[in-house]
């Protein structure tokens, strides 16, 4: 009579790493998620793609489950711990890709591709610190596109202006056609850095500097609740009144005065509340209003809640 060796699924060891997965035995894939990152990055990354993929699973991710069964099998295989990575980046969870491409890299001997997609996942979670360490780590073999470009990028958005211009020196112009924009838009953003560094300090909490450095926009109003307390001026919860809006409109219009802004309308966006916000700022700024229409210049365009004007355009109740 032959006996069956009883097959159990793998189950991880780790403390935290099994909470998560008895999280999982209850339907709960976001939460379980939750418990690996509170885990750490230190976690065993053979134990993390089971936990992971057992939750792509459930979710029907079928490419992040078939990467993370390959890193429990190969936990030390570079090429396992790239497509685990990567996947991840993909499927929207870069901060669990980031403890695997850091460890593909190092067993890459520093690999580009591998150096690129950490990077990636790095910049989406806003860790862009990191990011600049790692390419200054590689700089000896960074191509200018994309490697150099994306140290600049990075440098900048970490706060090393310094940094950010000295590689931005040294990129050569882009052979591929399609960099060009983004060689453009850095040239624009480290100009924006220059005038931003006569107009004020732009240190760690000029929020309006850098606001203007990144996107090219400029903050009217800052919130004055927790200034010195890390919030450099961000709402961390508004309610709104008339005299605040009007403020607003008022800073709009100097600004409009000292950059020679000459609007000839203002746009009129379909829901109520933009609706009401625009014809005040066709009055505060003497300009006629007319409804929106997409691709007219000369205008402002005032939106209260982009939330509310997205619903209304796209016919979301």
């Amino acid at each position: 009579m032959f006996s069956r060796r009883n097959r159990r699924t793998p189950r991880p060891t780790s403390p935290a790493l099994l909470a998560a997965w008895e999280t999982l035995d209850a339907g709960d894939v976001p939460g379980a998620l939750r418990q690996v990152r509170a885990a750490g990055e230190e976690q065993p990354l053979a134990e993390v793609a089971l936990v992971v993929g057992r939750a792509a699973g459930a979710a029907g991710f079928a490419d992040l489950a078939d990467a993370a069964a390959a890193l429990a099998a190969a936990p030390e295989e570079a090429r396992a711990l790239y497509d685990f990575g990567y996947a991840c980046v993909e499927r929207g969870v870069p901060d669990l890709a980031i403890p695997a491409l850091r460890e593909a890299l190092r067993r890459s001997g520093g690999a580009l591709p591998v150096l690129r997609e950490l990077v990636s996942a790095y910049e989406d979670e806003g860790r862009h610190r990191e990011a600049v360490t790692e390419l200054v780590r590689h700089e000896g073999r960074l191509a200018d596109w994309p490697d150099r470009y994306l140290l600049v990028y990075n440098a900048v958005l970490a706060g090393d202006l310094e940094l950010a211009r000295r590689q931005h020196a040294l990129l050569s112009a882009p052979e591929d056609a399609q960099w060009q924009p983004a060689r453009d838009r850095q040239d624009r953003m480290l100009a924006r850095a220059a005038d931003a560094e006569r107009a004020g300090r732009l240190d760690a909490a000029d929020l309006r500097g850098w606001q203007y450095v990144m996107g090219g926009t400029v903050l009217g109003t800052l919130s004055p609740y927790g200034f010195d307390e890390g919030m450099n001026g961000r709402y961390a919860w508004l309610q709104d009144t008339p005299d605040q809006c009007l403020r607003g409109l008022l800073r709009l219009r100097s600004l409009l005065a000292a950059t020679g802004g000459r609007p000839r309308s203002v746009s009129l966006l379909p829901d109520r509340d933009s609706r009401i916000l625009g014809l005040a700022a066709a009055e505060v700024l003497g300009l006629p209003a007319e409804p929106f229409a997409a691709g007219r210049t000369d205008t402002v365009v005032v939106a209260y809640d982009l939330d509310g004007s997205r619903r209304t355009t796209t016919g979301r109740s």
